[in-house]
């Protein structure tokens, strides 16, 4: 069946809604702003931020429904056959970074891909997943991450949890460090495989099982007693994700490269971080667990609890 691009967007205005209700409700002090803004070329957003909160101390969960004429090379570069196409690209993007140490940063996505809708062979694909990137790990908190991912797309097909959990693991790899960005979760893209209702209903439960993989580690974790050596580490390690945002991920190459708007695009961005020159944690230290224990792909859902 034809894509229905207007349930599309109606399901990732609520999924944003939802997302950011829930977030004020856990954080109990800061409440989400939002940006509206329109795209020259075509289309527009909404933008929330909640800064300088209780628990999170940069939240940005972002809409977007965005329009073009052609696409731009980041996006043709695997698809030489749409360059020159008309294009819209819909989605829903957020990132967490908490004030405390002990709770993970977090990144999630939905979005939805049509190009030459008007033409004989529309092109249309999914694309999204959430990841994980804990500063000082807890094994009951990734299990619950990845068990709650492998639920969430299982219930559409058996097979694609050991797919996007692999796909996470590639794709959050930043090769200039040989490290992982975190833990991994899901990853897809240029998914259409089951049809647009089935491919529909994986994106759904991918949206809707974020919070479900999340909230509860932000509750068990957010009010540990932490200190300026936690602190440290934890503004250190923040530089790999911005070095990973700015170097690796895709999606920001194509906002930038498509025109679009840098301030939510580049939302993702942590409000304070540091580097350290060639800095290595001590043997046997909280820190070294992190790379040692936790920074190492594994199959985290049959993993034991704490």
């Amino acid at each position: 069946m034809a894509p229905d691009l207007a349930a599309v967007e109606a399901y990732l205005k609520q999924l944003q809604d939802r997302i950011c209700r829930a977030l004020e409700s856990e954080d109990g002090g800061a409440g989400f702003h939002e940006d509206a803004w329109k795209r020259p070329e075509g289309g527009g957003g909404r933008t929330r931020l909640l800064a300088e909160g209780t628990v999170f101390e940069k939240a940005g969960v972002a809409f977007s429904h965005v329009t073009g004429h052609q696409l731009p090379p980041s996006a043709t570069a695997h698809r030489p056959e749409l360059a020159g196409k008309p294009w819209q690209a819909l989605g829903v993007s957020l990132v967490i970074h908490p004030r405390n140490p002990y709770v993970p940063t977090s990144h999630a996505n939905v979005r939805f891909f049509l190009a030459d809708a008007h033409g004989p062979n529309p092109v249309w694909w999914f694309g999204g997943g959430y990841d994980l990137t804990p500063y000082y790990g807890f094994d009951d908190d990734v299990v619950h991450w990845h068990r709650t991912a492998r639920d969430a797309v299982s219930s559409v097909a058996p097979d694609l949890y050991p797919r996007f959990k692999r796909a996470c693991d590639e794709y959050f790899y930043l090769k200039h460090r040989r490290e992982p960005r975190g833990v991994g979760g899901l990853f897809f893209d240029d998914f259409n495989e089951l049809g647009f209702e089935r491919s529909f209903e994986l994106m759904r439960r991918v949206g809707d099982s974020y919070l479900d993989a999340y909230r509860p580690i932000v509750a068990r974790r957010k009010d540990l007693a932490f200190g300026e050596r936690e602190r440290r580490f934890q503004l250190y390690r923040r530089g790999r994700y911005v070095e990973f945002n700015l170097v690796w991920d895709r999606g920001t190459l194509f906002g930038l490269q498509s025109g679009g708007r840098t301030e939510s695009i580049l939302m993702s961005l942590p409000p304070l971080v540091r580097w350290d020159y060639a800095w290595t944690p001590e043997a046997g230290s909280p820190e070294a667990r992190l790379y040692e224990h936790f920074l190492q792909p594994r199959d985290w859902t049959g993993a034991p609890t704490a």
